[in-house]
């Protein structure tokens, strides 16, 4: 058993130990089905996916700054803007570009303070944060507004009897596996990530590698990740809502660390980010079955990334 475990848990390569969270996610699967009347419905399960797939859409590019040792603390608050932005009382031919335009803007920004500026990633993002909560609140003090139609029918509608989230799942794992596993852009954010796990900060830019655009980069998609979370939960919502987002920032650290993706860089798989961000979506809808207080459930998730992290092997103290 112990060597099960151990090959179970075992990061081997730079995919990440995500076949054990596989196994804990069918294990919950079958306790609930078996356990519960009301898990295995239709409903349920609808709502489920639509549970899961903010949080799988903010964890694929949380995974991208995790992947260069980074973390990006303003997915929450992207979140919350963009659902601002869409509700804003305008066209959405112009609301909607415009939000990725700004998603990019910040994800740069917190792309720059990180490189250039030599400020560690926790507290650029944490100050990026601040920054655009504050104006998400200017814009949408409390929850209201109307987003653009086509926004509600691309997350509430179907095609052909299959309910739209699913689309949006296989678009943005599709996108996903493209970007980390089959580009030279990914391969060099292993690269980079792999130096800094090490201790070998400069060993990617000694090879060549544009490091600094690599990471800029991998922000930006952080940030414009969060964006289309948040154009799914405003399509949910049906208004703007500058709270919505809270500890989503949480929410996909955790799910990332699920999947085998190692917080010091250099390790980690979209397959074990999916399975991360399903795991706590399940944990979720479990607890919601079981009417577990949603302040029970935000202790449970905390200490489950502490535990997460905690058998994590690191080079030093710290992430």
């Amino acid at each position: 058993m112990r060597d099960l475990i151990a090959r179970l848990t075992r990061r081997g390569n730079r995919q990440g130990a995500w076949m054990l969270p596989l196994l804990v996610v069918i294990g919950i699967v079958t306790w609930l089905s078996i356990g519960t009347d009301e898990f295995a419905r239709p409903g349920n399960l609808s709502n489920l996916l639509a549970q899961a797939m903010p949080l799988l859409i903010a964890s694929i590019g949380q995974m991208f700054v995790i992947v260069v040792a980074g973390l990006d603390l303003s997915v929450g608050s992207v979140i919350s803007f963009s659902t601002a932005i869409l509700a804003l009382d305008a066209p959405g031919y112009l609301t909607f570009p415009a939000l990725f335009m700004l998603a990019a803007l910040i994800g740069a920004t917190n792309g720059i303070a990180v490189t250039r500026l030599n400020v560690h990633p926790i507290i650029a993002t944490l100050a990026m944060q601040y920054v655009v909560l504050g104006v998400t609140r200017l814009i949408r003090p409390v929850s209201g507004g109307t987003v653009p139609e086509f926004v509600i029918a691309s997350v509430q509608g179907s095609f052909l009897g299959v309910p739209m989230p699913v689309f949006w799942a296989i678009t943005v794992l599709a996108i996903g596996w493209k970007v980390l596993h089959a580009s030279r852009f990914g391969l060099h954010l292993f690269a980079i990530g792999g130096g800094m796990a090490s201790g070998q900060t400069s060993a990617a830019r000694n090879f060549g590698v544009p490091e600094t655009r690599i990471i800029i980069s991998a922000y930006v998609a952080s940030s414009l990740f969060a964006a289309l979370a948040g154009v799914f939960l405003a399509g949910r919502i049906v208004s703007g809502d500058p709270n919505v987002g809270m500890l989503f920032e949480l929410n996909s650290i955790t799910a990332v660390a699920l999947g085998g993706t190692q917080l010091s860089g250099g390790v980690g798989s979209l397959q074990g980010t999916a399975i991360g961000a399903f795991l706590l979506a399940l944990l979720s809808n479990g607890m919601n079955l079981a009417n577990v207080s949603p302040f029970i459930q935000t202790v449970v998730k905390g200490g489950l990334l502490l535990a997460v992290v905690s058998f994590q092997r690191r080079r030093k103290m710290g992430l």
